[in-house]
């Protein structure tokens, strides 16, 4: 299984982002984490690619969306009235099994991306 994360970047408070994650092989979920400073790895979200059902921490509900694109085997997370305190490196990860909110992480990883969120 391989994980191609893009986008992230710099963006003002209330602003927003998207985050992809092209995956290869053979998964049931995919799904996002995120690492800031001095903090411990946090689950964001993940999906289930097969039936769509989703799963987000409480500290981004409303605000972030995670969704799918079978046919591109991509995940797409767009990140909506962005705060400061998602300044993080976002991390894509799959997992062949559904444990919201994955405590002990996903089986696969791919390299993080940084998303910063200036006030």
């Amino acid at each position: 299984v391989q994980l191609q994360a893009s986008g992230g970047g710099l963006v003002q408070a209330g602003g927003s982002l998207g985050l992809s994650c092209a995956a290869s092989g053979n998964t049931y979920a995919v799904g996002w984490f995120r690492r800031a400073p001095g903090k411990e790895r946090e689950f964001v979200a993940a999906i289930a690619w097969r039936t769509g059902k989703t799963s987000y921490a409480d500290s981004v509900k409303g605000r972030f969306t995670l969704s799918r694109d079978n046919a591109k085997n991509t995940a797409y997370l767009q990140m909506n009235s962005l705060k400061p305190e998602d300044t993080a490196v976002y991390y894509c990860a799959a997992d062949k099994g559904w444990y919201p909110p994955f405590r002990y992480g996903m089986e696969y990883w791919g390299k993080g991306t940084q998303v910063t969120v200036s006030s």
